[in-house]
């Protein structure tokens, strides 16, 4: 299932389901359990309990539990599960505070948020038992047999195999098989025919060279009679969450719809950015004062607070990055631009702290409302090291065609950048 370009995968379109209703069901046995089995459930109950799941579900999803690249293990899961409730009860607990017609009293409300936390840790748990049952994964066929269909075979983490299982690999063209060969399908029969027989779901086109022998008329039969057919670097986007440089294809970005650039997505993207940035700026004054403080009691009150670097950003231009200073003033005296090192010593004590929790970015917010940099994108790099990762990475270049962001999925699910192949990933 797709919605807004995301997809869905059965399972946790289950959970969803299941946890609504886990979510919606809590405040009515809270009140059961303490105010005794004769009550008769008051109306603005269920003002409450649409409340609670709305406000439980948004804190779930802040929490990446809804994203189908979470790759925490169970026990980091039920952390990511106990911080949101915790997040739900404190945000009800203020709007509590004002005692609305349907406040709901603090007992209540903590016990409805232990019944949920219990709920979605017994909804996970179910699910990860089931996770890997074939019922829940789609059925897929590789068309194809070289090195770009054993990308496929090669994903080795299990959330990247968390919604497919492969049964098998037609040959295609005259490119020499590199796939084992108890996995290989035969060509003595049409590719329709084969689909059905083996009730597969979707068709994933890995072919090494298309010219000549595209298989049009095989794959547009299984396109109208229901089968999906995607090409290898989309299917690796979805199930991996990254773009794999070594399959890309010119086409694949030409033809596909990652450069959005509409005057309505602009002015919303834009709206987005101001509010959110003012919104940041203005909850986050105290700790960027705090900071100041502390920088300058470091380093002496005639030291620097920010740091201006010049970076790459939107269609190449330059323009320079607010920071916190977190280093010596006197990080690059020689010069020479140096890549970050993960035990660096040209950093500061407080610059140390601020890095581990990314406080030395707060000053970005600021390129932000200036429109230099959007709030969620790639982040900007040093021109210095642009020019050579332009002749190093593939299609580096084209990262600059997206406005740069102060975080984004790399920032998320990488390390610290600190090097060429660091770059190349992220």
């Amino acid at each position: 299932m797709v919605i807004f370009r995301q997809y869905l995968y059965a399972q946790f379109c289950i959970v969803i389901v299941v946890e609504a209703i886990a979510f919606c069901c809590a405040p009515f046995l809270a009140a059961r359990l303490l105010q005794g089995t004769d009550m008769d459930f008051p109306g603005g109950l269920w003002t409450q309990a649409l409340l609670f799941t709305a406000v439980m579900m948004i804190g779930l999803l802040s929490m990446g539990l809804y994203c189908a690249r979470q790759r925490a293990r169970f026990d980091g899961i039920v952390i990511r599960i106990f911080v949101a409730t915790v997040e739900t009860f404190a945000f009800l607990y203020a709007i509590f505070a004002f005692k609305p017609p349907f406040f709901m009293g603090t007992a209540m409300l903590a016990l409805t948020a232990l019944i949920a936390f219990v709920g979605s840790v017994i909804t996970r748990a179910s699910m990860e038992k089931l996770g890997d049952e074939s019922f829940f994964k789609r059925r897929v066929l590789v068309y194809g047999s070289g090195t770009r269909a054993l990308s496929i075979s090669q994903l080795r983490r299990r959330t990247d195999q968390r919604g497919f299982n492969i049964v098998g690999f037609v040959p295609a063209g005259t490119c020499e098989s590199v796939v084992s060969k108890d996995r290989l399908l035969p060509t003595n029969e049409l590719l329709l025919d084969m689909c059905r027989r083996l009730s597969v779901d979707e068709i994933v086109v890995a072919m090494e060279d298309r010219r000549g022998t595209f298989p049009v008329h095989d794959l547009l039969q299984c396109r109208l009679s229901g089968i999906e057919v995607l090409e290898l670097s989309t299917f690796l986007e979805r199930e991996t969450g990254k773009v794999r440089l070594d399959v890309l294809s010119p086409s694949w970005m030409i033809f596909g719809d990652g450069f959005n650039r509409g005057s309505w997505r602009r002015l919303t993207e834009r709206g987005f950015d101001f509010i959110v940035s003012c919104v940041l700026a203005a909850l986050s004054w105290p700790i960027m004062l705090l900071l100041v403080v502390a920088i300058k009691i470091e380093d002496g009150w005639s030291a620097p607070i920010f740091y201006l670097q010049p970076r790459v950003g939107f269609e190449g231009k330059h323009f320079n990055v607010i920071k916190f200073r977190s280093m010596r003033v006197d990080a690059e005296k020689d010069g020479i631009p140096q890549w970050a090192a993960k035990v660096d010593k040209r950093v500061t004590r407080v610059g140390s702290i601020m890095r581990k929790i990314r406080l030395d970015e707060l000053p970005q917010l600021f390129n932000v409302l200036i429109g230099e940099m959007r709030f969620v994108g790639p982040r900007p790099e040093r021109p210095h090291f642009v020019n050579s990762l332009n002749e190093q990475i593939p299609y580096y270049r084209e990262r600059h065609f997206v406005k740069p962001g102060i975080t984004g999925w790399a920032q998320l699910c990488y390390q610290y950048g600190a090097s060429q192949n660091d770059s190349k990933e992220k």
